[in-house]
Protein backbone atom coordinates (compact mmCIF):
# COMPACT_ATOMS: atom_id res chain seq x y z
CA UNK A 1 0.00 0.00 0.00
CA UNK A 2 1.97 3.11 -1.29
CA UNK A 3 -1.46 5.99 -1.60
CA UNK A 4 -4.12 6.93 0.70
CA UNK A 5 -7.41 8.17 0.15
CA UNK A 6 -9.20 10.67 2.43
CA UNK A 7 -10.53 9.97 4.78
CA UNK A 8 -8.38 7.48 6.54
CA UNK A 9 -10.99 7.29 9.18
CA UNK A 10 -14.67 7.38 7.38
CA UNK A 11 -16.78 6.74 10.20
CA UNK A 12 -17.79 8.89 13.62
CA UNK A 13 -14.06 9.51 15.04
CA UNK A 14 -14.72 12.93 16.27
CA UNK A 15 -12.42 15.49 17.24
CA UNK A 16 -9.21 13.68 16.61
CA UNK A 17 -5.60 14.20 18.68
CA UNK A 18 -3.03 12.45 17.23
CA UNK A 19 0.91 11.91 18.83
CA UNK A 20 4.07 9.41 17.86
CA UNK A 21 5.80 7.91 19.93
CA UNK A 22 8.76 6.29 18.60
CA UNK A 23 7.48 4.56 15.55
CA UNK A 24 4.07 4.05 16.88
CA UNK A 25 1.31 6.47 16.33
CA UNK A 26 -1.59 6.81 18.49
CA UNK A 27 -5.09 8.64 17.92
CA UNK A 28 -8.58 9.59 20.23
CA UNK A 29 -11.42 11.30 20.12
CA UNK A 30 -14.56 12.54 21.84
CA UNK A 31 -17.32 9.42 23.10
CA UNK A 32 -19.60 12.26 24.45
CA UNK A 33 -21.90 9.71 26.59
CA UNK A 34 -20.69 6.46 25.53
CA UNK A 35 -19.01 3.80 27.68
CA UNK A 36 -16.77 3.03 27.20
CA UNK A 37 -14.88 6.12 26.08
CA UNK A 38 -11.65 7.86 24.66
CA UNK A 39 -11.19 4.92 22.08
CA UNK A 40 -7.59 4.63 21.66
CA UNK A 41 -6.43 3.58 18.14
CA UNK A 42 -2.90 2.34 16.98
CA UNK A 43 -0.83 3.19 13.71
CA UNK A 44 2.47 2.82 12.01
CA UNK A 45 1.45 5.04 9.24
CA UNK A 46 -1.38 7.28 10.05
CA UNK A 47 -3.72 5.86 7.58
CA UNK A 48 -4.41 2.18 9.09
CA UNK A 49 -5.74 1.97 11.77
CA UNK A 50 -7.15 -0.52 14.65
CA UNK A 51 -9.06 -0.19 18.45
CA UNK A 52 -6.32 -1.07 21.31
CA UNK A 53 -8.33 -0.02 24.18
CA UNK A 54 -10.69 2.67 25.83
CA UNK A 55 -9.28 5.42 28.49
CA UNK A 56 -13.00 5.63 29.79
CA UNK A 57 -14.69 2.55 31.06
CA UNK A 58 -17.97 4.63 32.79
CA UNK A 59 -19.75 7.52 32.47
CA UNK A 60 -24.51 8.50 33.45
CA UNK A 61 -26.70 6.17 34.25
CA UNK A 62 -28.54 7.51 31.87
CA UNK A 63 -28.41 8.34 28.51
CA UNK A 64 -27.79 12.10 28.12
CA UNK A 65 -27.44 13.14 24.42
CA UNK A 66 -24.71 16.45 23.80
CA UNK A 67 -23.08 15.80 27.39
CA UNK A 68 -19.59 13.33 29.00
CA UNK A 69 -16.63 12.96 26.91
CA UNK A 70 -16.06 16.52 24.87
CA UNK A 71 -12.72 17.20 22.67
CA UNK A 72 -9.60 15.42 24.07
CA UNK A 73 -6.02 16.16 23.83
CA UNK A 74 -3.55 13.23 23.43
CA UNK A 75 0.29 14.10 25.21
CA UNK A 76 3.11 11.32 25.85
CA UNK A 77 5.41 12.80 28.64
CA UNK A 78 8.00 11.30 31.79
CA UNK A 79 7.20 7.62 30.48
CA UNK A 80 3.20 8.18 30.84
CA UNK A 81 0.17 8.57 28.30
CA UNK A 82 -1.90 11.45 29.26
CA UNK A 83 -5.58 12.65 27.95
CA UNK A 84 -7.12 15.86 28.91
CA UNK A 85 -10.96 16.16 28.18
CA UNK A 86 -13.87 18.43 29.13
CA UNK A 87 -16.85 17.53 30.33
CA UNK A 88 -18.84 20.79 29.59
CA UNK A 89 -20.89 20.31 33.06
CA UNK A 90 -18.33 19.59 34.96
CA UNK A 91 -15.12 20.59 34.44
CA UNK A 92 -11.68 19.48 32.96
CA UNK A 93 -10.49 15.76 33.18
CA UNK A 94 -7.15 14.23 33.41
CA UNK A 95 -6.33 10.23 32.77
CA UNK A 96 -3.04 8.44 32.42
CA UNK A 97 -1.57 5.22 31.69
CA UNK A 98 1.87 3.49 31.13
CA UNK A 99 0.79 1.48 28.23
CA UNK A 100 -2.20 2.80 26.06
CA UNK A 101 -3.82 -0.28 26.32
CA UNK A 102 -4.29 0.47 29.72
CA UNK A 103 -5.11 -0.24 32.37
CA UNK A 104 -6.06 4.07 32.71
CA UNK A 105 -6.10 5.75 36.28
CA UNK A 106 -9.82 6.91 37.07
CA UNK A 107 -10.44 10.70 35.50
CA UNK A 108 -9.37 13.33 37.93
CA UNK A 109 -10.81 16.80 37.78
CA UNK A 110 -7.67 19.34 36.72
CA UNK A 111 -9.98 22.39 37.05
CA UNK A 112 -13.88 22.00 38.25
CA UNK A 113 -16.67 24.27 36.52
CA UNK A 114 -19.36 24.37 33.87
CA UNK A 115 -18.23 25.49 30.28
CA UNK A 116 -14.48 24.30 30.72
CA UNK A 117 -13.80 22.61 26.98
CA UNK A 118 -11.01 21.42 24.85
CA UNK A 119 -8.15 21.25 27.29
CA UNK A 120 -4.25 20.57 26.11
CA UNK A 121 -1.64 20.46 27.90
CA UNK A 122 1.95 21.55 27.53
CA UNK A 123 5.18 20.84 28.96
CA UNK A 124 7.68 23.37 28.56
CA UNK A 125 11.44 22.77 28.56
CA UNK A 126 12.05 24.66 32.10
CA UNK A 127 9.65 22.00 33.51
CA UNK A 128 6.66 24.10 33.88
CA UNK A 129 3.26 22.70 32.77
CA UNK A 130 1.06 24.74 30.94
CA UNK A 131 -3.27 23.87 30.37
CA UNK A 132 -5.08 25.65 27.38
CA UNK A 133 -8.96 25.73 27.51
CA UNK A 134 -11.67 27.13 25.18
CA UNK A 135 -15.43 27.57 26.28
CA UNK A 136 -18.69 26.57 25.59
CA UNK A 137 -21.38 29.16 25.43
CA UNK A 138 -24.25 26.55 26.13
CA UNK A 139 -22.92 26.31 29.91
CA UNK A 140 -20.46 29.13 30.54
CA UNK A 141 -22.63 32.37 28.91
CA UNK A 142 -18.95 33.21 26.55
CA UNK A 143 -17.31 31.21 23.52
CA UNK A 144 -14.62 32.63 21.14
CA UNK A 145 -12.09 32.56 23.48
CA UNK A 146 -9.14 31.08 24.69
CA UNK A 147 -7.68 30.45 28.64
CA UNK A 148 -4.50 29.54 29.66
CA UNK A 149 -3.56 28.07 33.08
CA UNK A 150 -0.31 27.25 34.71
CA UNK A 151 -0.38 23.84 36.03
CA UNK A 152 1.39 21.46 38.40
CA UNK A 153 3.90 19.21 36.56
CA UNK A 154 1.99 16.45 37.94
CA UNK A 155 -1.05 17.20 36.23
CA UNK A 156 -3.30 17.61 39.40
CA UNK A 157 -4.51 20.94 39.29
CA UNK A 158 -4.49 24.91 37.81
CA UNK A 159 -2.27 27.01 39.39
CA UNK A 160 -3.91 30.46 38.77
CA UNK A 161 -7.38 32.05 37.80
CA UNK A 162 -5.96 31.66 33.86
CA UNK A 163 -5.48 34.19 31.70
CA UNK A 164 -6.88 35.37 28.52
CA UNK A 165 -4.50 34.24 25.46
CA UNK A 166 -6.61 35.17 22.30
CA UNK A 167 -9.84 37.14 22.44
CA UNK A 168 -11.38 35.99 18.84
CA UNK A 169 -13.88 38.60 19.47
CA UNK A 170 -11.34 41.12 18.51
CA UNK A 171 -10.12 38.96 15.14
CA UNK A 172 -12.39 40.03 12.75
CA UNK A 173 -14.83 37.25 11.13
CA UNK A 174 -14.08 34.37 13.65
CA UNK A 175 -16.87 32.95 15.68
CA UNK A 176 -16.29 29.71 18.27
CA UNK A 177 -12.61 29.49 18.58
CA UNK A 178 -12.21 26.33 20.08
CA UNK A 179 -10.81 22.94 20.20
CA UNK A 180 -6.88 24.56 20.57
CA UNK A 181 -4.30 22.08 20.44
CA UNK A 182 -0.61 23.94 22.28
CA UNK A 183 2.82 22.80 20.88
CA UNK A 184 6.23 24.46 21.01
CA UNK A 185 8.78 24.41 18.21
CA UNK A 186 11.96 26.28 17.88
CA UNK A 187 11.47 28.23 20.61
CA UNK A 188 8.34 29.37 19.37
CA UNK A 189 4.96 28.78 21.09
CA UNK A 190 2.14 27.43 18.99
CA UNK A 191 -2.03 26.82 19.28
CA UNK A 192 -3.45 24.99 16.67
CA UNK A 193 -7.72 25.63 16.89
CA UNK A 194 -10.29 25.81 15.03
CA UNK A 195 -12.81 28.23 14.28
CA UNK A 196 -16.30 29.05 12.15
CA UNK A 197 -17.76 25.66 13.77
CA UNK A 198 -17.83 22.21 12.20
CA UNK A 199 -19.89 22.44 9.51
CA UNK A 200 -18.28 25.04 7.56
CA UNK A 201 -15.79 25.82 9.19
CA UNK A 202 -11.46 26.35 8.81
CA UNK A 203 -8.32 25.83 10.77
CA UNK A 204 -6.18 28.65 12.21
CA UNK A 205 -3.00 28.68 14.21
CA UNK A 206 -1.51 31.11 16.76
CA UNK A 207 2.15 32.12 17.18
CA UNK A 208 4.30 33.76 19.44
CA UNK A 209 7.45 34.02 21.78
CA UNK A 210 5.80 34.07 25.18
CA UNK A 211 2.95 31.61 25.76
CA UNK A 212 0.90 34.00 26.93
CA UNK A 213 1.07 35.98 24.02
CA UNK A 214 0.74 38.29 22.10
CA UNK A 215 -0.06 35.65 19.47
CA UNK A 216 -0.54 36.22 15.82
CA UNK A 217 -3.06 34.26 13.52
CA UNK A 218 -3.00 32.88 10.25
CA UNK A 219 -5.88 30.64 8.62
CA UNK A 220 -3.99 27.36 7.35
CA UNK A 221 -6.93 25.23 6.35
CA UNK A 222 -10.46 25.72 4.72
CA UNK A 223 -12.83 24.05 2.25
CA UNK A 224 -11.75 26.68 -0.49
CA UNK A 225 -12.88 24.87 -3.87
CA UNK A 226 -13.00 21.20 -2.86
CA UNK A 227 -16.16 19.18 -1.08
CA UNK A 228 -14.31 18.79 2.17
CA UNK A 229 -16.75 21.32 4.69
CA UNK A 230 -15.35 22.88 7.46
CA UNK A 231 -11.77 20.98 7.72
CA UNK A 232 -10.68 21.72 11.01
CA UNK A 233 -9.52 20.49 14.36
CA UNK A 234 -7.34 17.78 14.76
CA UNK A 235 -3.42 17.46 15.78
CA UNK A 236 -0.25 17.51 14.19
CA UNK A 237 2.00 14.93 14.00
CA UNK A 238 5.38 14.08 12.49
CA UNK A 239 7.32 10.79 10.90
CA UNK A 240 10.19 9.28 12.54
CA UNK A 241 11.63 10.25 8.79
CA UNK A 242 10.83 14.28 9.76
CA UNK A 243 7.44 14.78 7.82
CA UNK A 244 4.97 16.82 9.33
CA UNK A 245 0.92 15.63 8.79
CA UNK A 246 -2.11 16.97 9.85
CA UNK A 247 -5.56 14.97 11.12
CA UNK A 248 -8.44 16.60 11.28
CA UNK A 249 -12.41 16.06 11.33
CA UNK A 250 -15.01 16.80 8.48
CA UNK A 251 -18.82 16.77 9.73
CA UNK A 252 -20.80 14.59 7.14
CA UNK A 253 -24.14 14.55 9.03
CA UNK A 254 -25.35 11.02 9.73
CA UNK A 255 -22.05 9.79 9.98
CA UNK A 256 -20.66 12.05 11.80
CA UNK A 257 -16.94 13.70 11.78
CA UNK A 258 -14.55 11.67 9.74
CA UNK A 259 -10.97 11.81 9.95
CA UNK A 260 -8.61 13.68 6.95
CA UNK A 261 -4.90 13.41 6.68
CA UNK A 262 -3.39 16.10 5.25
CA UNK A 263 0.89 16.93 4.30
CA UNK A 264 2.21 19.71 6.28
CA UNK A 265 5.06 22.06 5.44
CA UNK A 266 6.61 24.63 7.00
CA UNK A 267 7.14 27.84 4.71
CA UNK A 268 8.19 31.33 6.33
CA UNK A 269 7.77 29.97 9.63
CA UNK A 270 4.01 29.50 8.97
CA UNK A 271 2.88 25.53 8.41
CA UNK A 272 1.28 25.18 5.41
CA UNK A 273 -1.47 22.31 5.13
CA UNK A 274 -3.06 20.23 2.57
CA UNK A 275 -2.86 21.98 -1.00
CA UNK A 276 -1.70 25.51 -0.24
CA UNK A 277 -4.43 25.52 2.28
CA UNK A 278 -7.11 23.45 1.00
CA UNK A 279 -7.97 19.80 1.53
CA UNK A 280 -6.38 17.11 -0.30
CA UNK A 281 -7.88 13.93 -1.90
CA UNK A 282 -5.29 11.68 -0.51
CA UNK A 283 -1.48 11.11 -1.33
CA UNK A 284 1.34 8.90 -0.71
CA UNK A 285 1.02 6.39 2.66
CA UNK A 286 3.34 8.62 5.24
CA UNK A 287 5.45 5.65 6.16
CA UNK A 288 5.29 3.89 3.33
CA UNK A 289 5.13 -0.64 3.99
CA UNK A 290 2.06 -0.93 6.41
CA UNK A 291 -0.53 -3.61 6.05
CA UNK A 292 -4.13 -2.27 5.42
CA UNK A 293 -6.38 -2.34 8.50
CA UNK A 294 -9.71 -0.32 9.96
CA UNK A 295 -11.12 -0.40 13.13
CA UNK A 296 -13.37 -3.44 13.53
CA UNK A 297 -17.20 -3.74 12.62
CA UNK A 298 -17.88 -7.25 12.38
CA UNK A 299 -18.17 -9.69 15.78
CA UNK A 300 -18.51 -13.13 15.75
CA UNK A 301 -19.13 -13.01 19.55
CA UNK A 302 -16.79 -15.76 19.90
CA UNK A 303 -14.37 -13.39 22.12
CA UNK A 304 -14.25 -13.48 26.16
CA UNK A 305 -15.24 -9.58 25.84
CA UNK A 306 -17.60 -7.40 23.09
CA UNK A 307 -15.24 -6.22 20.74
CA UNK A 308 -13.80 -2.66 20.84
CA UNK A 309 -15.95 -1.11 18.81
CA UNK A 310 -19.02 -1.56 20.63
CA UNK A 311 -20.18 0.76 23.06
CA UNK A 312 -23.33 1.42 25.74
CA UNK A 313 -25.47 4.69 25.44
CA UNK A 314 -24.72 4.99 29.19
CA UNK A 315 -23.24 2.66 32.33
CA UNK A 316 -24.17 -0.67 31.40
CA UNK A 317 -25.89 -3.32 33.82
CA UNK A 318 -23.89 -6.82 33.60
CA UNK A 319 -27.37 -8.81 33.77
CA UNK A 320 -27.63 -6.69 30.67
CA UNK A 321 -25.73 -9.04 27.82
CA UNK A 322 -24.17 -12.42 27.94
CA UNK A 323 -21.31 -13.98 25.20
CA UNK A 324 -22.17 -17.44 25.10
CA UNK A 325 -21.18 -20.24 22.04
CA UNK A 326 -20.34 -17.52 19.43
CA UNK A 327 -23.68 -15.62 20.39
CA UNK A 328 -24.67 -12.79 21.94
CA UNK A 329 -27.67 -12.80 24.72
CA UNK A 330 -28.97 -9.52 25.42
CA UNK A 331 -32.07 -9.72 27.75
CA UNK A 332 -35.30 -8.25 27.15
CA UNK A 333 -34.56 -5.17 29.41
CA UNK A 334 -37.21 -3.07 31.05
CA UNK A 335 -36.56 0.79 29.88
CA UNK A 336 -37.71 3.81 28.50
CA UNK A 337 -39.81 2.74 24.83
CA UNK A 338 -37.89 5.49 23.35
CA UNK A 339 -34.24 3.89 22.08
CA UNK A 340 -32.68 7.30 21.91
CA UNK A 341 -33.25 7.23 26.06
CA UNK A 342 -32.72 3.53 26.22
CA UNK A 343 -28.92 2.95 27.96
CA UNK A 344 -29.00 -0.57 27.08
CA UNK A 345 -29.03 -0.01 23.67
CA UNK A 346 -25.26 -1.72 22.24
CA UNK A 347 -24.38 0.31 19.31
CA UNK A 348 -21.18 1.02 17.37
CA UNK A 349 -20.18 3.74 14.35
CA UNK A 350 -21.93 4.26 11.15
CA UNK A 351 -19.59 3.24 8.43
CA UNK A 352 -19.15 6.29 5.57
CA UNK A 353 -19.19 3.83 2.95
CA UNK A 354 -22.18 2.43 1.41
CA UNK A 355 -22.26 -1.24 3.51
CA UNK A 356 -24.58 -3.96 4.15
CA UNK A 357 -25.04 -5.12 7.58
CA UNK A 358 -26.74 -8.85 8.94
CA UNK A 359 -26.93 -10.61 11.97
CA UNK A 360 -29.05 -14.07 12.93
CA UNK A 361 -31.44 -13.10 15.66
CA UNK A 362 -33.61 -15.54 17.51
CA UNK A 363 -36.09 -14.25 20.35
CA UNK A 364 -36.57 -16.53 23.67
CA UNK A 365 -39.75 -15.46 25.68
CA UNK A 366 -41.92 -12.23 25.36
CA UNK A 367 -40.16 -8.68 24.49
CA UNK A 368 -38.99 -6.96 21.05
CA UNK A 369 -35.16 -7.28 19.87
CA UNK A 370 -33.17 -6.44 16.43
CA UNK A 371 -31.41 -4.30 14.39
CA UNK A 372 -31.71 -0.48 15.09
CA UNK A 373 -29.98 2.71 13.04
CA UNK A 374 -30.54 5.42 15.64
CA UNK A 375 -29.53 9.26 15.44
CA UNK A 376 -32.02 11.96 16.48
CA UNK A 377 -34.75 9.59 14.69
CA UNK A 378 -34.22 5.98 14.35
CA UNK A 379 -36.16 2.74 12.97
CA UNK A 380 -35.44 -0.44 13.36
CA UNK A 381 -36.07 -4.40 11.81
CA UNK A 382 -36.41 -7.40 14.04
CA UNK A 383 -38.48 -9.78 16.38
CA UNK A 384 -41.70 -8.82 18.54
CA UNK A 385 -42.49 -11.55 20.50
CA UNK A 386 -46.09 -11.49 22.43
CA UNK A 387 -48.80 -14.11 23.65
CA UNK A 388 -50.36 -13.80 20.59
CA UNK A 389 -46.64 -15.00 18.74
CA UNK A 390 -43.94 -14.10 17.49
CA UNK A 391 -43.74 -11.21 14.30
CA UNK A 392 -41.11 -9.90 12.08
CA UNK A 393 -41.51 -6.11 12.30
CA UNK A 394 -40.41 -3.21 10.87
CA UNK A 395 -40.81 -0.10 12.88
CA UNK A 396 -39.47 3.42 13.59
CA UNK A 397 -39.60 6.23 15.98
CA UNK A 398 -43.22 7.19 15.41
CA UNK A 399 -44.06 3.64 15.44
CA UNK A 400 -44.66 1.05 12.18
CA UNK A 401 -42.79 2.39 9.21
CA UNK A 402 -45.46 3.68 6.47
CA UNK A 403 -44.84 3.22 2.50
CA UNK A 404 -42.61 0.69 1.04
CA UNK A 405 -44.53 -2.86 0.71
CA UNK A 406 -47.63 -2.07 -0.83
CA UNK A 407 -48.63 0.80 1.91
CA UNK A 408 -46.83 -0.57 4.92
CA UNK A 409 -45.24 -2.96 6.76
CA UNK A 410 -47.87 -5.36 8.72
CA UNK A 411 -46.11 -7.50 11.30
CA UNK A 412 -45.43 -10.71 9.10
CA UNK A 413 -45.98 -13.92 11.70
CA UNK A 414 -42.90 -16.43 12.17
CA UNK A 415 -42.68 -19.51 14.49
CA UNK A 416 -41.97 -19.16 17.77
CA UNK A 417 -38.64 -19.79 18.71
CA UNK A 418 -37.20 -19.01 15.02
CA UNK A 419 -33.83 -18.08 13.65
CA UNK A 420 -33.90 -15.15 11.55
CA UNK A 421 -31.54 -12.93 9.67
CA UNK A 422 -31.95 -8.94 10.11
CA UNK A 423 -30.18 -5.91 8.26
CA UNK A 424 -29.94 -3.34 6.44
CA UNK A 425 -28.06 -1.88 3.74
CA UNK A 426 -26.58 1.59 3.82
CA UNK A 427 -26.92 3.38 0.75
CA UNK A 428 -25.16 7.03 -0.81
CA UNK A 429 -26.40 9.77 1.50
CA UNK A 430 -26.92 7.30 4.71
CA UNK A 431 -30.31 6.42 3.11
CA UNK A 432 -30.98 2.90 4.90
CA UNK A 433 -33.12 -0.06 3.49
CA UNK A 434 -33.75 -2.87 6.20
CA UNK A 435 -33.76 -6.58 4.71
CA UNK A 436 -34.85 -9.50 6.32
CA UNK A 437 -34.80 -13.50 5.93
CA UNK A 438 -37.28 -15.94 7.60
CA UNK A 439 -36.31 -18.75 5.24
CA UNK A 440 -37.40 -17.51 1.50
CA UNK A 441 -34.34 -15.43 1.19
CA UNK A 442 -33.04 -12.38 1.96
CA UNK A 443 -35.32 -9.08 1.15
CA UNK A 444 -36.27 -5.67 2.01
CA UNK A 445 -38.86 -4.78 4.04
CA UNK A 446 -40.54 -1.96 5.30
CA UNK A 447 -40.13 1.65 3.55
CA UNK A 448 -36.40 3.64 3.25
CA UNK A 449 -35.33 5.48 6.35
CA UNK A 450 -33.12 8.38 6.03
CA UNK A 451 -30.37 8.29 8.98
CA UNK A 452 -29.66 11.29 11.00
CA UNK A 453 -27.19 11.95 13.45
CA UNK A 454 -27.52 13.15 16.87
CA UNK A 455 -25.96 15.98 19.23
CA UNK A 456 -22.89 16.21 18.50
CA UNK A 457 -22.17 12.32 16.85
CA UNK A 458 -23.04 10.51 13.97
CA UNK A 459 -26.07 7.54 13.73
CA UNK A 460 -25.24 4.46 14.93
CA UNK A 461 -25.87 0.79 14.18
CA UNK A 462 -27.25 -0.41 16.91
CA UNK A 463 -28.45 -3.69 18.88
CA UNK A 464 -31.11 -4.08 21.33
CA UNK A 465 -33.76 -5.84 23.31
CA UNK A 466 -36.38 -4.78 25.32
CA UNK A 467 -39.32 -6.37 27.65
CA UNK A 468 -39.74 -7.08 31.05
CA UNK A 469 -36.91 -8.85 31.69
CA UNK A 470 -38.18 -12.50 30.95
CA UNK A 471 -37.21 -12.81 27.44
CA UNK A 472 -33.65 -12.72 25.68
CA UNK A 473 -32.91 -11.71 22.12
CA UNK A 474 -29.59 -13.81 20.96
CA UNK A 475 -27.58 -12.48 17.94
CA UNK A 476 -24.84 -14.61 15.82
CA UNK A 477 -22.69 -13.27 13.64
CA UNK A 478 -22.53 -9.24 13.39
CA UNK A 479 -21.76 -8.66 9.66
CA UNK A 480 -20.65 -5.59 8.09
CA UNK A 481 -19.72 -5.61 4.69
CA UNK A 482 -18.27 -2.45 3.26
CA UNK A 483 -18.04 -1.32 -0.44
CA UNK A 484 -15.22 0.29 -1.52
Amino acid sequence: MTTYRNPVLNADWSDPDVIRVGADFYLTASTFTKVPGLPILHSRDLVNWTIIGHAVTSGYDDVRPGCGVWAPSLRHHDGRFWIFYGDPDVGIHVVSAEDPRGPWTAPHVVKPGAGLIDPCPLWDDDGQAYLVHGWAKSRAGVNNRLTLHRMSPDAREVLDEGTLIIDADLLPGYRTLEGPKLYKRDGTYWVFAPAGGVEQGWQSVFRASSIFGPYEDRIVLEQGGTDVNGPHQGGWVDTPSGEHWFMHFQDRGAYGRVVHLQPMAWEDGWPVMGADGEPVPGGPVPVPGGAPAGPATSDDFAGPELGLQWSWQANPDPSWWELRDGTLRLACAPGPEDLRERPSVLGQRLPGDPCTVTTGLTLDGEGRAGLVVLGFTYAYVGLERTADGTALVCGDMEGDMEGGMEGGMEPLPVKDGAHVTVGARIGEDALVTFLADTGDGLREVGAPFQATQSRWVGAVLGLFAAGDGAGRAVFDAFTVDVER
